[in-house]
């Protein structure tokens, strides 16, 4: 018997949608305002998944120019039909703007390329999508009540889709509002028809702490949806922010070839005390059918560390289960950058990459440049080898990302008055080398103040590359540099508890990545990333 262990998809990858093609299986996770977006996912087992893909990977498909942090791509529906692949997300600015609003995307192939976006007439979010077996299609989405009883009381409303012209028709049927009264955000619906009836799985509670998965049942898919009795039927809330898994909801379902069922779902991993550096990620549960009612994670009623997939084969984990160590190679699927195309500013060279550097900097909504890789271990080491001519002001070095706002980086930056041409020995012993003395800097960015943590200065080589690197271990992350080759040395610690998102807000979890900016200039410069390693060191 095979193992999967949990969480599924370690890091950022939160609202996890599932469909089955034969025996093959899909996911995408929701992406915000990173691209490329909404990464797809292929298995043949519910066990090991290798990363096929993005839905949004190309110009012109959607604009994501001045979303901020946490903003952007939220709770794509991943379904198939009559063999094509069908996408339904919504964008979101949260600056109320034109763009907002749900779209459909299709493909035949889930590898892509994707079709540029249908936009649908209806607000709110989390749209999902249902094709019934009398051939119509129902969208179905959640927004705020529009008469709420309470504060922050959302509806799941369900409508046709006509899918000639893609448009929606005939009367809207508001259907739920969460399965307990008072409840917030009931949203993330999902349509199934099981032997005959209509199931109706949802979110509520908010996507923290009080998250959790209710289901309802209806003759008609336009109701009226009667819920179960046991509602919430998966929530980790009463097991208190000390369990190791908190804030369980969102959930998909899928019917494997065997027969069995499963759902995939977000859960977070806090640590150091009530923080979730990680994020939301996806976690897989089995589930059972009783009385008429899907039973999760039966004979447990929570989230397992391990799950038992009897048709499953032998482990082999993908680049995006955190099984990887080492180089990440350009041509990594892990790579993204911020609201725009990496190649725009960066090009492959070798191991690593060559950066033209932006005037824009990470504390700008906007595409500064910057390539980075999700946090996926509590516990580990990355290291950059970086080398640039750096006119003064200019910065190019590792971040730890959460938004704009709330950052650390550690960096090389560009000082008159630092190069000398005396026969002082260089790094390799020899003398007659141009020297430079390098400023190396740490710089907390917490709620928008900019905090430094410590400096260090390097000296060596004019053209000697520096080792920047990123040691977290738990909550304390040791930012050190060095040149190339050399020991490295410590410029300050971190303290990631002010990162994480029940610190600062917002949605995601941390990302690590290499950066160059000139502060506001104009510049010319290109910055070399000659190598890039995420090592777990557990």
């Amino acid at each position: 018997m095979t193992v999967a262990r949990n969480p599924l998809l370690p890091g950022c990858y939160p609202d996890p949608t599932i469909c089955r093609v034969g025996p093959d299986y899909y996911l995408v996770t929701s992406t915000f305002e990173y691209a490329p977006g909404l990464p797809v996912f292929h298995s043949v087992d519910l066990v090991s998944w290798e990363q096929i893909g993005h839905v949004v990977d190309r110009p012109g498909q959607l604009d994501f120019a001045g979303i901020g942090s946490s903003g952007g791509l939220y709770a794509p529906t991943l379904r198939h039909h009559d063999g094509v692949f069908w996408l339904i997300c919504t964008l979101v600015t949260r600056q109320d703007d034109a763009r907002d609003g749900n779209f459909v995307m299709t493909a035949t192939d889930p590898a892509g390329p994707w079709s540029d976006p249908v936009w649908l007439d209806a607000d709110g979010i989390d749209p999902s999508i249902f094709f019934d077996d009398d051939g119509r299609v129902w969208v179905h989405g959640t927004r705020l009540a529009r008469e709420p009883a309470w504060h922050d009381q959302t509806e799941v409303w369900v409508r046709e889709l006509d899918r000639r012209t893609m448009t929606l028709v005939g009367p809207e049927h508001v259907v739920w509002n969460g399965a307990l009264k008072d409840v917030v955000w009931a949203e993330a619906p999902h349509l199934y028809k099981v032997e005959g009836t209509y199931y109706l799985l949802a979110a509520e509670g908010g996507t923290e702490f009080h998250h959790a998965v209710s289901v309802a049942r209806a003759d008609s898919v336009t109701g009226p949806y009667t819920g179960n009795k046991g509602n919430p039927i998966l929530t980790h809330r009463h097991l208190g922010r000390e369990s190791d898994v908190v804030g369980t909801g969102h959930a998909d379902l899928v019917q494997a070839v065997d027969g069995s069922w499963w759902a995939v779902l977000l859960g977070m991993r806090p640590y150091g005390g009530y923080h979730y550096n990680l994020g939301r990620e996806t976690f897989l549960v089995p589930v059972t059918w009783e009385d008429g009612w899907p039973v999760f994670a039966p004979g447990v009623g929570r989230v397992p560390t391990e799950v038992d997939v009897p048709f499953a084969g032998p482990v082999h984990l993908g680049l995006a289960q955190g099984g990887a160590s080492g180089v990440v190679p350009p041509g990594d699927l892990r790579w993204t950058s911020l609201r725009r195309p990496a190649a725009e500013f960066a090009s492959a060279s070798g191991d690593g990459w060559d950066l033209t550097m932006r005037p824009t900097t990470l504390a700008d909504p906007e595409t500064p440049a910057f390539l980075g890789v999700r946090q996926q271990h509590m516990d580990l080491d990355v290291r950059a080898t970086v080398r640039a001519d750096l006119a003064d002001g200019e910065d190019v070095g590792l971040a730890v990302r959460q938004s704009e706002d709330d950052h650390v980086r550690v960096f090389v930056t560009g000082t008159a008055g630092t190069a000398s041409t005396d026969d002082t020995a260089g790094t390799d012993g020899t003398a007659g080398t141009d020297d430079e003395a390098r400023r190396v800097v740490a710089v907390l960015r917490r709620a928008g103040v900019e905090t430094t943590l410590g400096e260090l200065t390097l000296t060596g080589a004019a053209d000697a590359p520096v080792t920047l690197t990123v040691s977290a271990r738990g909550q304390d992350y040791a930012l050190l540099a060095g040149v190339a080759g050399d020991e490295p040395r410590p410029v300050a610690v971190a303290d990631a508890r002010t990162l994480d998102s029940g610190a600062t807000g917002g949605f995601l979890g941390l990302w690590i990545g290499v950066y160059a900016t000139s502060n506001g200039r104009p510049t010319a410069t290109i910055a070399q990333v000659q190598r890039f390693e995420y090592v777990p060191a557990t």
